[in-house]
């Protein structure tokens, strides 16, 4: 129950940042388009949030959480929780100064590097790159005092502040494409990359505000370099690559579309990847989130069966979301995206272009969800080291695909080569819990997956009776193209959570008893 409360306070905000963050990206479309500025934005802010994601919230969230966590079970809890935290920000704050300092200096190589010059594009199209990586990039020192900041939270169990935090990133953005933009898509693209910069300022303090109140707050001390910062920095490699493996696939997959796919490629894969990224950010996060301090927690008293329950129950939940959401999102791609995106500057044959990509990038959707809800079963324990060798493994076999699928396929087979990647990734977890003995399946989740099945597949019957139907709608006006979502989004949930009610693939009386009392905050 505790687990799908804080589980749900985290979807629930998170849901409210997509939310701002598809409006977000329906500017963008408008105002960018999927041409140069689109294209050199995308790269640019490609790279710091990269490296937040390795780094910053998938390196603390493996590392720091249960470390964390651990000190807090001690007599003297808070008060080891709070030295252990400014020992870390000892070290990280002179690293991330240093790094954000090279970055800046090194912006040329490093983009050219990226892109290749970008193919068949002027030099201006580089040096917008450029000059826009420079203006992002501090982004990355900010979010990573926000990942401190909010795995002190989260390893207490308040975990909304942090989940609302990038909310902030979204309205400074959103600020920045009705408030800043410019006459021309390069001057709206530069206005977006100082917004980035900004919102990491308006996290780290909000952020810090919410430490303090909950009597956390560190303070700048002189680095020691003790034997628990020896085992945190110990960690934290592995992790970056075990948590970022998804991160480090996108990465492949920009570089290549700049370097070998016509321009516009970019782009498609973004737009795509947004909209994947959605239940991703509501299921997959909020269940990792949650589930890797209380799963450290159970670990640390000895409760090896309370913490394999705990696991099955975020499978259990995870599954029951993320199969249905993977569904409509291969089946119903092409409305969608014409829906959302086709405005302005983002053309028909944009979105047509953007709707192969995401059906290929679904088709990986509940993976990418259970990396997020087995890795904790690693991380918990301390071992950061067998997600990190998996995650290398998934990477280059997403190389490896890119490179037989991409000549055939173009954009659509950068997408496809993420997704069969992360179902590898997600085999090789399970096997090496399984083999240890952490990873169970019960009664219940053998009972509920096949019947999550079953609920799926008569979606997708309903979803392909209404895609000639709603298809034009979702190019009409604004009230069509709302229409249009409600006819999809409603039919498909209304047959799934009616049918999978009536075959027992859930329980709602579960659900609605845990939701009726609140998370910690």
């Amino acid at each position: 129950m505790a687990l799908i409360r804080a589980a749900s306070t985290v979807g629930s905000l998170t849901l409210v940042s997509r939310i701002l963050g598809f409006t977000r990206d329906l500017l963008m479309a408008r105002y960018l388009g999927a041409g140069l500025a689109a294209d050199a934005f995308l790269v640019a802010f490609r790279l710091p949030n990269l490296f937040r994601s390795l780094f910053a919230e998938g390196a603390f969230a493996a590392a720091f959480v249960p470390m964390a966590a651990e000190r807090l079970g001690q007599p003297d809890g808070r008060t080891a929780a709070r030295r252990f935290t400014e020992q870390a920000l000892a070290f990280l704050l002179p690293i991330l100064l240093a790094f954000t300092a090279l970055m800046l200096i090194a912006a040329g190589p490093v983009v050219l590097a990226m892109t290749g010059g970008f193919r068949d594009a002027g030099p201006e199209k580089l040096a917008l790159t450029v000059e826009l990586t420079r203006l992002t990039f501090p982004y990355l020192m900010l979010i990573s005092l926000v990942a401190l900041l909010g795995g002190v939270l989260n390893a207490i169990g308040r975990f909304a502040a942090m989940a609302a935090a990038p909310v902030l990133l979204n309205i400074a953005l959103i600020t920045a494409l009705l408030a800043f933009r410019g006459d021309t898509s390069v001057a709206t693209a530069r206005a977006l990359a100082v917004a980035v910069t900004v919102a990491g300022l308006a996290q780290f303090l909000w952020l810090l505000a919410f430490v303090r109140r909950a009597g956390m707050a560190p303070r700048l001390v002189f680095p020691r370099f003790s034997p628990e910062i020896r085992t945190l920095l110990r960690r934290i490699g592995p992790a970056a690559i075990g948590a970022g493996a998804t991160q480090l696939n996108l990465l492949v997959s920009t570089i290549l579309a700049a370097r070998l796919l016509p321009e516009g490629s970019v782009s498609y894969l973004y737009y795509a990847d947004r909209l994947n990224q959605l239940p991703l950010g509501l299921i997959g996060v909020g269940v990792g989130v949650a589930l890797l301090p209380t799963l450290a927690r159970l670990i640390g008293a000895g409760r090896e069966d309370a913490a394999l329950h705990q696991q099955n129950r975020a499978l259990e939940f995870a599954l029951f979301l993320a199969i249905p959401a993977a569904t409509a999102l291969v089946v119903a791609a092409h409305p969608i995206i014409t829906a959302l995106f086709q405005h302005g500057r983002f053309t028909a044959e944009n979105s047509a272009m953007a709707a192969r990509a995401l059906m290929a990038f679904s088709l990986g959707l509940p993976a990418y969800i259970l990396v997020k809800v087995l890795t904790p079963g690693y991380h918990a324990r301390g071992d950061t080291r067998t997600p990190m060798h998996f995650a290398l493994v998934a990477i280059a076999a997403n190389l490896v695909g890119n490179v037989l699928l991409i000549w055939p396929l173009q954009h659509v087979g950068i997408a496809l080569a993420t997704a069969l990647s992360a179902w590898l990734n997600v085999a090789l977890l399970a096997r090496g819990l399984a083999r240890r003995g952490r990873l169970v399946p019960d009664a219940a989740l053998r009972r509920a997956v096949p019947r999550m099945l079953v609920a799926a597949i008569a979606v997708v019957a309903v979803l392909l009776v209404l895609h000639p139907l709603v298809l034009p709608l979702a190019a009409g006006s604004g009230l069509a193209r709302v229409a249009a979502m409600v006819a999809l989004v409603g039919s498909g949930a209304a047959v799934y959570l009616g049918l999978a009610t009536l075959i027992g693939a859930w329980q709602p009386r579960m659900l609605l008893a845990a939701l009726r009392r609140p998370a910690a905050t």
